[in-house]
């Protein structure tokens, strides 16, 4: 089984300026992420043991882990050399962290998007220096995925052969949404869901062809739910919704989404919607919201045959990473 959504966060790295995280050591299992003087997220040993992480994964049979950033650390709202500086700096510890554990542990980096020449300059960089592929936000301020600078980066991504994984970030913030955690029970969906909204309507498949790999993390949002709607407004107001070639769900088979779902009638729907061959399995670990056992809902779904199943816990992963089974 490959779980190709999870994090990481090293035990320390060099000051990267007064508006970079910076982590408090809380004890020898324990930390927390701090930005400036406020704390973000308290985390454990697990983002940065890789014998607790190995553990964990026998434990819940998983054979190989993707490894990705945490998005607080993106810094696309820095300035571009800032970012580049905290890119660089977090890709070389993240292949320290994975490097114990080779072909178990296998890191993706991230970009200063905010500068796609930087941003096309550091993912070679990490291609070369042994990164599987590349994490990004689903947004830079404004910007959304149809970009023209984030368009040429997914461009290079797909002349690299180098797979692009998508995970919300930086959701809206208001009174009513610091309840309950609902920036992310509703905002991170909404934020999947509007970035796939920039792939299809925006006509990114258009302009990128199938070389392109790339997967939305959280089961692609609320976006299977909604991609009738989706089309019938590209159907009904064409005269607003007209800049893609297709309705939403021509594109489906030209993306990947994680199984980090947690019910399986939504897991059915997301089998239904993107087919069997476009979901691959997720955890999110090791962050509380996250499923454990990684790849339980997969294997206990009664709706999925062996050959589905088998392809969702791994043949997936293969396709989606570009690498042999």
């Amino acid at each position: 089984m490959i779980d190709v959504h999870t994090h990481y966060v090293p035990r320390g790295w060099p000051d990267l300026g007064p508006d970079a995280p910076w982590l408090r050591l809380d004890s020898e299992t324990d930390a927390t992420i701090m930005l400036r003087d406020r704390e973000f997220r308290r985390i454990g040993v697990q983002c940065w043991d890789v014998e607790t992480r190995l553990a964990d994964m026998d434990t819940d049979g998983v054979d190989v882990q993707v490894v990705s950033p945490t998005p607080v650390f993106f810094s696309y709202e820095h300035d571009p050399g800032s970012a580049a500086k905290i890119a660089r700096v977090m890709n070389d510890l993240a292949l320290e962290i994975c490097g114990p554990a080779a072909g178990r542990l296998l890191p993706m980096c991230q970009v200063p998007l905010q500068d796609p020449d930087a941003a096309c300059a550091e993912l070679s960089r990490c291609v070369d220096a042994g990164h599987v592929g590349v994490e990004i936000g689903n947004h830079v301020d404004d910007r959304d995925l149809d970009d023209a600078g984030v368009v040429t980066f997914l461009q290079h991504a797909a002349a690299l052969g180098a797979p692009v994984f998508v995970h919300p970030w930086d959701m809206p913030n208001s009174p009513r949404l610091d309840r309950w955690m609902a920036r992310w029970l509703t905002g991170m969906p909404a934020e999947t869901h509007l970035s796939l909204l920039a792939m299809t309507l925006g006509g990114v498949f258009d302009r990128i062809g199938p070389e392109l790999r790339i997967c939305f993390a959280h089961g692609g949002g609320s976006f299977a739910f909604w991609v009738g709607r989706m089309d019938n407004a590209w159907r009904q107001r064409h005269d607003v919704i007209g800049t893609s070639e297709h309705p939403p769900s021509h594109y489906l088979g030209r993306f990947y989404v994680d199984s980090v779902v947690f019910d399986e009638r939504a897991l059915r729907l997301l089998v239904d919607t993107v087919g069997a061959d476009r979901v691959v399995v997720g955890s999110d670990y090791p962050y509380p919201l996250g499923e454990r056992p990684a790849g339980g809902l997969v294997r206990r779904a009664g709706f999925l045959d062996d050959a589905a199943r088998a392809a969702i816990l791994s043949s997936n992963a293969h396709h989606f990473l570009g690498i042999g089974e």
